[in-house]
Parts: C-alpha cells; structure tokens; sequence
C-alpha cells in the first residue's frame, strides 16, 4: 500500500530490505569462508598447511552436491551443452579457478589476512588489463589513470607491511591474475555463446574439472607429506562445516547478483575488505600499520571511482537502450498512421 507524500511504498520497502539482506548474506559468508580457510591453513592456527588438499575437499563437496541437486533431486535444470563446448570453454575455465584456488588459499599460510585483502584490491587492475589485452574492453587513457593510482596504493600498502612475505605476494598476485583470466574468458567462451549458469550449474561443470586439475600437483606436492604425517586424522566436523560455508557462499553469490547487480556485489566487497582488515587487526592481532592503511585508502578511492564509473556507464546504456526503444516505438506508430492515411485516400478516390 503506497503512503502519502513522499513515502515509498510497502513493496519498495521490502525490495530495499531483502537486497540489504543479502549483502549482509553474503558478507558473511565471505567474511566467514576467509577466515575459516586462514584458520586451517595458518601454522600459528590449526596448522593444517595443506591449501591444495583444502581446495580438493571443497571442489568434491561442491561436485556431490550440485551433482545431487541437479541429478538426482533434479532441482536445478542442466544447461544443455556438447562435449566438444565443455572441452573448449568449461576445461580453460576450470583450469584457472583451481589455479586461482589454490595460489589464493596457499597465500593464508604466509600472509595476514588484512594484507591479503589489500592485495586483491589489485582485481579491477588485472581484469581491466587483461580485458584490453583480449578485445574486451576498450583502451581509455583515463581509465588507465585510474588503474595505475589503485596500484600505486597497493604498492605504498605493500611498501607499509609489517609481515611482508615475497613469496606469499606472488602467491596472491597469480591468484588475482589467474582469477582476472577466469572472468574474462567467462565472457568470451560463454556468455558470448549464450551460455548462462548459476552457480549451482557451474559448480555441476566446473568443480568436477577443478578436481581433476588439482589433483595432478596434489599428487606429487601434498601426498606424500600426508602419508609421512600418519598423526593426522581429517576431522569432519571442521572441514564439513567449511566445505558448507564454502558452497553456500556460491548460493550467496547468485543471490546477490541475480537480485541486485554484479556492481553490487563489487560495493559490497569494499565493505567487506574493510570488516576483515578490522577483524584481522583487533582479533587476530595481524598488524596493521599507517602506511598499510594510507595505501590500501588510496586504492579504496580508485576502486570506489572504477564503481562509480562502471555504474555512470551502465546507467548511460540503459538511458540509449530506452531511447532506441522509444524511437522504434514512434517510427511503428508513424507507419501506422501513414498506412491508415493511404488507406483512407484510396477508399475515398474509388
């Protein structure tokens, strides 16, 4: 019921308050998978420093589920899709989230998690990057002006670190590269095609992919430290709940942008960075120094502004397509008129 004034109405009021909902869904949840993944692998931790096993345990929990949902609940439709389409556009893609996975998850066992978090802000840099380098996206000077201010703030933050780690640094950074890649070819290999999937589809054709992949280094890095460690017993309950809080963060992810906006999502995780370098700071006790926070401010603002960009331009297409739409619509109705008018004449003249 619309209230008087300038009230919003009862139906507004609700859309408002469930796309706050799942924001706040899927901060947590983000927050959550994070911080669960730094607490196994961390040696100061649980000490579990095995990030390619972790990623093996979430890519088969995710295959049995979606492949649960999709196959034997039948929940979920599967996208139709030929075995030489999943060859050339699912096995590139697959090949690079378990990279991405497994260099990201590797970097918690040497990085805070706070400085991690600034490392990613570096992920508009790369996908912009490597969307000129594919045709994606057009060069535009100030766009790159914009590129080359987030990095320098990552490299002042970088620059500030208290526990800096080389090695954990080039973890991360081919994480975002790798990651940056995945979501580009995602574009090019197949919503270009036509191929949209949830996430509960991706997972069905992706994990079971990433599974494969992963299991090729596991087998010659991680095994055989595992069968030396005969000490260790998997504990369910913890790497359950993980694997859980790991694949509802996927359903989050489709909540959030299928009910809001993929822009949304990248305010959203804004927030969210900030929360955990605050957490990292006052509960895990990562340090986090002025110069970290001076850098990491500055690529916040670049970030911000790549948003507010983005958003002017999506705002600006939207604005052509209605035009385009109204100008279709008048030349029709011209034609109508026109063709009444002729019609009208010739009845008249005979």
């Amino acid at each position: 019921m619309a209230k008087d004034g300038g009230s919003i109405s009862d139906g507004v009021l609700r859309k408002i308050l469930l796309s706050y909902a799942y924001v706040g869904l899927w901060i947590f949840l983000s927050f959550t998978v994070i911080v669960y993944n730094k607490y196994i692998l961390d040696p100061k931790m649980y000490n579990w420093p095995f990030p390619i096993s972790l990623t093996l345990i979430h890519m088969a929990f995710c295959s049995s589920i979606a492949f649960f949902l999709i196959r034997i609940v039948k929940a979920v439709e599967p996208v139709s899709m030929s075995r030489q389409l999943y060859i050339s556009s699912v096995v590139p893609i697959g090949a690079l989230y378990s990279l991405s996975l497994w260099l990201s998850n590797s970097a918690y066992i040497y990085l805070s998690v706070s400085f991690i978090q600034m490392l990613k802000a570096l992920m508009p840099v790369a996908v912009y990057t490597i969307g000129v380098l594919f045709k994606k996206e057009a060069f535009k000077s100030d766009t790159m002006f914009n590129m080359v201010s987030i990095s320098l703030g990552v490299a002042i933050a970088a620059f500030g670190e208290a526990r800096f780690d080389s090695w954990g640094v080039c973890l991360q950074l081919g994480a975002v590269a790798f990651e940056a890649t995945r979501l580009v070819l995602i574009q090019i290999l197949l919503t270009s095609k036509g191929i949209s999937l949830n996430p509960i589809t991706s997972l069905y054709y992706v994990a079971p992919c990433c599974l494969a992949f992963l299991m090729v280094p596991w087998i010659f890095v991680e095994l055989p430290i595992l069968k030396k460690n005969s000490n260790f017993h998997l504990d369910f309950v913890i790497f359950g709940t993980n694997s859980v809080c790991a694949f509802a963060l996927n359903l989050a992810v489709f909540l959030l942008v299928g009910k809001t906006s993929a822009l949304t999502m990248n305010v959203a995780g804004v927030v969210k960075d900030w929360l955990l370098i605050a957490f990292s700071w006052s509960v895990i006790k990562d340090t986090v120094t002025p110069i970290n926070l001076f850098g990491y401010g500055l690529a916040f603002l670049g970030v911000g502004y790549y948003n507010h960009s983005k958003l002017q331009a999506l705002k600006a297409k939207e604005a052509q397509k209605k035009t385009t739409q109204t100008d279709e619509e008048a030349g029709r109705l011209l034609e109508d008129r026109e063709g009444e008018g002729a019609g009208k004449k010739t009845d008249s003249e005979a």
